[in-house]
């Protein structure tokens, strides 16, 4: 019985750490990034008063919408913190060392796709929630797209909102 007793514990310490490793590995989900600040969309709608062209400045403008830079954060947030949280105390930092912060893209299109935020913002009129979901309630962001643009999400609304279906209009 002894003589089982050392490869048992050994394989059964190489399928726990295993298990572990799938489980941590997994934890967020397949596709979901980890933001380097746990921006509060929530906090910034009701406190500041905020919309989303506020950070976001090109969404009306340009096809993509921009993911804001360190110089939007600062335009509220100098070197005095304005709150008691870690999260803006992380935003402090980056706006001492003056480093643009390492937000990751969660939505992205394919290559041969043209998406334009112009022409879905400010000429189609659509709000910003029907692909990005209800941001002003977010405490966290999203580490995930709320739609993916995939051909079916993207050809329903179309469909919905009577918008061209020809190919050339986004395919090019």
């Amino acid at each position: 019985m002894k003589v089982f007793r050392k490869p048992f514990l050994l394989l059964f310490s190489f399928a726990a750490v295993l298990i572990a490793t799938i489980v941590l590995l997994s934890a967020s989900g397949p596709g979901r990034v980890l933001q380097p600040i746990q921006y509060n969309h929530k906090t910034h709608v009701e406190t500041a008063g905020l919309n989303c062209i506020d950070c976001h400045i090109f969404a009306e403008k340009l096809a993509s919408a921009s993911i804001p830079k360190l110089e939007i954060c600062q335009n509220c947030h100098s070197e005095t913190p304005i709150s008691q949280s870690p999260e803006e105390a992380k935003l402090l930092n980056y706006v001492k060392e003056k480093r643009e912060i390492p937000w990751v893209q969660i939505y992205n299109v394919p290559d041969h796709v043209y998406f334009s935020h112009r022409r879905h913002v400010a000429q189609a009129k659509l709000e910003c929630g029907e692909c990005h979901g209800n941001m002003s309630e977010r405490t966290s962001p999203v580490d995930s797209p709320v739609k993916p643009a995939t051909m079916e999400n993207c050809m329903e609304c179309h469909k919905r909102l009577n918008a061209s279906t020809d190919c050339l209009a986004c395919h090019r």
